[in-house]
């Protein structure tokens, strides 16, 4: 298949006088599951919200289906989760209020909510097991529940790509296991998927390719790197010439802070 949900070329990124990105070239193709993975600092956050357009670029491109994310028209077909739910002032926004906003990029000016997009919803939350908190302030939820109504935000739009970052940061075990299973059903169903992780825990049997940054730059793209005493997974891996060594048994990169 020809078609690339992402494609960036000698991307870089530059924030306030510090490299973050230092030449990045990366693809991703419509049904690949990827995590971006890294120490604290690396840039693997960086990256996506590059990716996405959302950090602009100091140097190089990105596309999105072909398109420089300016042009980009099609954002029903993205679902993006990011670290945490901004929680702002004002009237609270309940769970249901939120994962409805995910339908925005599908409706057409000033339509009303369809029975589609009400059905959207209730799946959504479902499959997050928050079907029951529609109608409570996200504020009352804990942590670990605001992630997953981000989840069920970006599941709402039913989107063919999902990019999340730090989905399983900061939440229970129970938690992560309901993300991996809901992602097995995306996965069946042929979505792509970016991921920024430490460690994928459960979600490691649905990783098709994981992707290590270090200091700016990819350190290895091939499968994903395993945990110290563990066998690395057959097949080709691919370390970038010029890029700070990793290897295939590097271990599971601890701890979580801000979203360089």
């Amino acid at each position: 298949m020809s078609e690339r949900a992402f494609a960036m070329t000698a991307g870089r990124v530059t924030l306030d006088r510090r490299s973050i990105l230092r030449g990045v070239d990366l693809t991703v193709r419509p049904g690949e599951v990827v995590a971006i993975m890294g120490a604290n600092g690396s840039g693997k956050s960086t990256l996506i919200r590059a990716l996405l357009g959302l950090t602009p670029l100091s140097g190089g491109q990105t596309l999105l289906y072909g398109a420089p994310p300016a042009k980009f028209r099609d954002w029903w077909r993205i679902g993006y989760v990011p670290q945490r739910l901004a929680v702002g002032g004002g009237v609270p926004a309940t769970v249901g209020e939120i994962v409805t906003s995910g339908r925005i990029a599908r409706q057409r000016r000033l339509r009303f909510t369809t029975a589609a997009d009400r059905e959207a919803v209730a799946d959504a939350l479902e499959a997050v097991g928050l079907a029951d908190r529609a109608a409570d302030p996200v504020q009352s939820l804990s942590g670990g529940q605001q992630q997953r109504v981000l989840i069920a935000r970006a599941l709402a739009g039913r989107p063919d790509t999902y990019v999340m970052d730090e989905p399983t940061a900061g939440v229970d075990a129970a938690t992560q296991q309901l993300l991996a299973d809901t992602l097995a059903t995306l996965v069946a169903d042929g979505k792509t998927i970016v991921l920024v992780a430490h460690e994928l825990g459960p979600l490691e049997p649905l990783i098709t390719r994981g992707v290590v940054v270090r200091e700016g730059l990819i350190a290895h793209d091939g499968p994903p790197p395993q945990p110290e005493g563990e066998c690395a997974r057959p097949g080709h891996e691919h370390v970038h010439p010029h890029a700070p060594e990793v290897t295939a048994a590097a271990g599971p990169l601890q701890g979580w802070q801000g979203e360089a």
